[in-house]
């Protein structure tokens, strides 16, 4: 891993890892997985600064991240073996969903797809995954679904190097496997917050 001045005011030499190199698959949680291009010197307002180039090739986007704001920005490496395992083990679990206005549960599961993290992006598929047996979903709720799916196969596809549509049919194959024994959802009972 390579060490980098970390340009920051005060900082007197003090090092920051660089865990990321070019060529790097990398995931940043609002827009998913993306390509390091470089680690570069930018000047900003004055400042130089340290940046992890990475480009988002599916929406022709760069992002430029500092480097001692990586870790906290959320940036990270594709996920390991194991928490590909617990996803995998989340898709197939039973549908897990409260009891409470569609407005609210859907802010949640934004807030879990945003979060780059793919267990609980996974369970976002889970409880919003419909067969054709069951009630059409409103449109929010299949946006919602498409979205949480699409960021999901995005990072199985760069796992696995293959193309996302693929990945997306590995794993609503996955889920539909899960269903053949006509497990019904959990409906839980919303938590009081004071």
């Amino acid at each position: 891993m390579a060490e980098a001045q970390s340009g920051a005011p005060g900082a007197k030499g003090s090092q920051v890892k660089i865990e990321f190199k070019t060529g790097d698959m990398v995931v940043y949680p609002t827009h998913g997985v993306g390509t390091v291009q470089g680690i570069d010197n930018m000047d900003v307002a004055g400042l130089s600064l340290q940046v992890i180039t990475v480009t988002f090739e599916e929406n022709r986007m760069t992002l430029r991240v500092p480097v001692n704001k990586a870790t906290s920005a959320g940036l990270r490496k594709l996920a390991s073996p194991a928490v590909v395992k617990q996803a995998l083990d989340t898709l197939r679990g039973r549908a897990r969903i409260k009891r409470t206005m569609w407005s609210r549960r859907a802010q949640e599961y934004e807030a879990k797809i945003n979060s780059g993290d793919p267990i609980a992006i996974s369970e976002v598929v889970r409880d919003l995954f419909r067969n054709a047996g069951q009630p059409d979903q409103s449109f929010s709720e299949r946006q919602i679904y498409e979205q949480a799916l699409d960021r999901l196969a995005s990072e199985f596809a760069a796992i696995e190097k293959t193309d996302k549509p693929t990945a997306i049919e590995r794993l609503i194959t996955h889920m539909r496997s899960a269903e053949k024994g006509g497990a019904k959802p959990v409906v839980e009972e919303e938590d009081e917050e004071e």
